[in-house]
């Protein structure tokens, strides 16, 4: 991905464009398609999997993921022993806001039953999915310098879904694990049932 410049004043008088490269960059690491799937878990170092030092940030994409069972939850863990336990500790914030098809209701409001006060359990994404045929949930999950053994690993989830059959909730998560080992794995699951379908892809932001 690169960043383009005009190298005139204006759009209409542009002669030429430029590139400036490297600001950034988005690098493909790893795809991981759910089929029933209990969890879905990156490793550093396991089946191509980098989560280490060799960036600052990695991005997670969700897409069109499915729960087996209604009213679920979509969620993640940080681990810091490569997938032995998924348990560190969090502080997170939660916002909520919605809209529903027929238009009847709106709103956007603090989410309390979302956050954790160095809760070592895991961290909600989305709130209650439906499971009908055509429902689904995307979005991202930010994780900044998980290798680091000074600072606490914060991370900034995005996410929008279907409740209900006819309402759209979207989320908002932000947070940091509580640890200044180095995290080397994330862990994806729901609060109930499978992952039914979807996937998570994994890149390295330069």
């Amino acid at each position: 991905m690169s960043i383009i410049k005009l190298n005139n004043n204006g759009v209409k008088n542009a002669t030429a464009f430029g590139s400036i490269t490297g600001l950034g960059s988005m690098t493909f690491i790893k795809k991981l398609t759910a089929s029933s799937s209990s969890t879905l878990s990156f490793v550093d170092g396991s089946s191509d999997v980098v989560l280490d030092n060799t960036y600052k940030e990695y991005l997670f994409t969700f897409n069109n993921i499915h729960p087996a069972t209604d009213g679920s939850t979509f969620q993640f863990n940080m681990s810091i022993d490569s997938g032995s336990n998924y348990n560190v500790a969090k502080t997170s914030t939660s916002i909520l806001y919605y809209h529903f098809e027929s238009g009847s209701a709106s709103g956007l409001q603090y989410d309390t039953n979302r956050d954790l006060a160095q809760g070592t359990g895991f961290q909600d994404i989305t709130e209650n999915q439906d499971n009908d045929n055509d429902s689904s949930a995307s979005g991202t999950l930010h994780l900044f310098n998980p290798s680091s053994t000074t600072f606490v690993k914060h991370f900034i989830t995005d996410s929008s879904m279907v409740r209900d059959s006819a309402k759209l909730y979207a989320t908002k998560n932000a947070g940091y694990g509580n640890t200044t080992s180095a995290v080397d794995a994330i862990r994806f699951q729901m609060s109930s049932g499978n992952i039914d379908s979807g996937d998570i892809c994994l890149y390295g932001i330069a």
